[in-house]
């Protein structure tokens, strides 16, 4: 099993991208996936997904925006 680096980051906390497409914009993190060694943050990285339709369950279909996972070394904890 791989080892992942401690993650100092937890739920809520305010952070700012420090690289890629993203670079300067600020978020909440959502959720942290410590197994994987990725966080998600709000607003930032998001990603498009095609969905169908489930009418029985009462879901609609169509493109879908989400948060895509973010490496915690491209983050800096804000104040």
């Amino acid at each position: 099993m791989k080892t992942v680096e401690r993650i100092r980051l937890k739920k809520g906390d305010a952070v700012k991208v420090l690289a890629g497409k993203d670079r300067g914009r600020t978020g909440r993190i959502l959720r942290v996936d410590r197994k994987r060694g990725y966080v998600y943050v709000e607003g930032i990285n998001l990603q498009k997904r095609h969905r169908r339709a489930e009418p029985q369950r009462q879901i609609p279909g169509g493109i879908i925006e989400r948060e895509g996972p973010i490496h915690p070394s491209n983050l800096v904890k804000v104040r």
